[in-house]
């Protein structure tokens, strides 16, 4: 069957330095999860410090969210973003994610966090009944793909 009736365009891999500027350019991405056979994916937003991948996520107690973080031993974040045939790119970044804690006054307090990520959004949960919380992502793998043109 091939190709012959689909259409297509060629992609090739970024360089280091482009999937650093890609992720330096990106306030959001899809994080990935999994236990067992059970996958959990949701948006997320991201600041990218030169190292790891820095997410700031509101868990609530029981939730969906908190158990699929505790039990993923490497999780997947996505980025990416599509202008048209001949302009995409995505970034995919595979590692452990550990928590880091509520922004308190240490290296990342609250200030910070407000100044490296956009606002959090909560989605029908009360504000009282989230609790934000730093997480980060610690690459094991980055790879990075752009269209040719």
């Amino acid at each position: 069957m091939g190709l012959d009736h689909v259409e297509y365009v060629y992609t090739t891999g970024m360089d280091e330095a482009a999937v650093e500027d890609r992720l330096e350019g990106t306030e959001t991405g899809t994080l990935a999860l999994a236990r067992g056979d059970e996958a959990y994916a949701f948006p997320v937003a991201l600041h990218w410090d030169g190292e790891q991948v820095l997410l700031r996520l509101g868990v609530q107690a029981d939730s969906d969210k908190g158990a699929f973080l505790e039990s993923t031993t490497t999780a997947t974040l996505v980025c990416y973003e599509y202008g048209d045939e001949t302009d995409s790119w995505s970034v995919l970044v595979r590692g452990p994610v550990r928590e880091l804690g509520p922004p308190d006054g240490t290296e990342y307090d609250q200030s910070t966090v407000n100044e490296a990520f956009p606002p959090l959004r909560i989605f029908g949960e009360g504000v009282g009944d989230l609790d934000p919380v730093l997480f980060a992502l610690e690459p094991s793998e980055i790879t990075g793909r752009r269209t040719v043109g």
